[in-house]
């Protein structure tokens, strides 16, 4: 049962966004999708944006389209990084470290979904996990002394997929050697995404660093690439259909979640925010249900202090 709007039968827009002038928000893939959506909402607000792209050409185009639609005065620009790749990662937060001279919010919206056939990246990860889990875990790692000093904040764009697949972390496997599936190395992916955000939640009011706030979203059923990108052909067919039902939202409304973590104050950072309506894939945005195996204690530790040892970070908390 969802939870109580507590922004009224349409949910959270950027209609209630206020200016975000003097305030950088670094967001990841940004060149096509709901990223791109964002940090065009933001642009428009005023806002500083800093995109993490993988593709150099794509982020030089997204610019210029950005300029097209909101004026030549517009604040943007990018650091590469592919987060398929911890050293691409290291040398990325060098980057924004040596450039940035502070952080509001760094969003975490790019992903790679449903890829069909196991991967393994260059560090030995399963290719999604590898993604969607570790590289953005190292990048928050390193990140977190400048938004620390921002007193900025930490959003992960999850995904409902944590629901939909293994409801667990496979410790023994988590690679998927055996019985390899593209939707259970997702789900995995995804769940260790949101679980790890209610961890540092944990940590951060343990170690007393309360200014930074740590928020889990997700957003819904959109039409965006992703599937496209990486997904299998049934399943990119799958979803083509999908996307002339009323079951898909645009872009640009899969957008809202991660821009109200990312910007709307006092907002409670125990809630799992994203559309409200029909299975949680469309309707208006705000808080609702998480299922408890998202938030379980246990497995969350095991898994974060895995997450610092595969990927060599050790967060200053």
């Amino acid at each position: 049962m969802n939870t109580k709007n507590k922004f009224g039968k349409q949910g959270w827009t950027p209609e209630l966004m206020e200016s975000q002038n003097g305030k950088t928000f670094l967001i990841t893939g940004t060149t096509s999708g709901t990223g791109y959506e964002a940090a065009k909402i933001l642009l428009s607000k005023g806002a500083s944006v800093v995109m993490l792209n993988r593709n150099p050409k794509k982020s030089e185009d997204t610019i210029a389209a950005y300029k097209n639609e909101l004026g030549n005065h517009i604040d943007v620009s990018y650091i590469t990084v592919d987060l398929g790749k911890l050293a691409s990662v290291r040398k990325a937060a060098v980057e924004v470290l040596k450039t940035v001279s502070r952080i509001d919010a760094l969003m975490l919206n790019a992903a790679i979904a449903q890829v069909p056939k196991q991967v393994i990246t260059e560090d030995g990860f399963e290719s999604q996990l590898g993604t969607n889990h570790y590289g953005n875990f190292l990048l928050q790692g390193l990140l977190f002394p400048l938004i620390e000093k921002s007193k900025g904040r930490i959003v992960t764009v999850g995904s409902m997929g944590y629901d939909m697949g293994i409801k667990t972390i496979k410790f023994g496997d988590m690679n998927w050697d055996k019985d390899y599936t593209g939707n259970n190395a997702y789900s995995q992916s995804k769940l260790a995404q949101i679980m790890c955000i209610y961890e540092l939640q944990d940590r951060l009011e343990k170690a007393g660093k309360t200014a930074v706030k740590a928020y889990a979203c997700h957003p819904g059923s959109s039409r965006t690439s992703l599937i496209k990108t990486s997904g299998s052909l049934m399943l990119r067919i799958t979803f083509g259909l999908m996307k002339l039902s009323p079951l898909t939202q645009s872009a640009e409304k899969g957008a809202y979640p991660e821009l109200m973590c990312a910007t709307e104050e006092n907002l409670d950072q125990k809630g799992f925010y994203g559309p409200t309506g029909r299975s949680n894939w469309v309707g208006p945005v705000g808080a609702h249900k998480l299922e408890p195996h998202a938030l379980d204690k246990t497995i969350a530790e095991k898994l974060w202090e895995l997450s610092e040892k595969e990927t060599g970070v050790k967060w200053n908390l």
